[in-house]
């Protein structure tokens, strides 16, 4: 992503100010929903399914959270803020740790969790990961290279946990 792809990408959001109101909204709404969503899942794991399968559905998102944050933190690479001459429509005071996104990893470990469970809420979560990974980059904490990292390893830390893993 370039400075001048950056700006033709967001050009409409610039011109009408609502609309960064509205996608910074939905970047607070889309992280919410697995704030709210996660635990619910566990609450419905936890009383429907047996224990070691509640437990997986612990250990995998959390595991693989913590995993992800050290691998970006020992990374630290920029931000596109940071080595772009832009102004983003997502402010974030946070230098480095960019790639790979958290918050998109984060739903997608989830979505992964949620499609061994239940497939429908699952698929509705990996909806909602693509939407938070177009946001993260049209509001410049992200490069594309990022979300796309962060998708791809929620979806295989995912898959491994919970389908490969006995």
């Amino acid at each position: 992503m370039t400075e001048e792809i950056y700006r033709r990408w967001t050009a409409p959001f610039r011109s009408h100010p609502a609309a960064a109101v509205a996608l910074r909204g939905l970047n607070k709404a889309l992280t919410l929903l697995c704030y709210v969503g996660y635990p619910l899942l566990l609450g419905l794991v936890f009383f429907r399914w047996p224990l070691g399968l509640f437990l997986r559905a612990i250990l995998v998102p959390g595991i693989s959270f913590a995993a992800v944050s050290v691998f970006r933190s020992k990374l630290s690479a920029p931000r596109p803020y940071e080595v772009l001459n832009i102004d983003p429509l997502i402010h974030k005071d946070t230098r480095g740790k960019s790639f790979p996104s958290r918050h998109v990893f984060s739903v997608f470990v989830i979505a992964a969790t949620w499609l061994y469970f239940y497939p429908a809420a699952g698929i509705g979560f990996l909806i909602a990961g693509v939407l938070l990974a177009i946001v993260r980059v049209l509001g410049g904490v992200h490069f594309p290279r990022d979300v796309l990292a962060g998708a791809f390893l929620g979806l295989l830390s995912g898959w491994i946990g919970m389908w490969l893993i006995p």
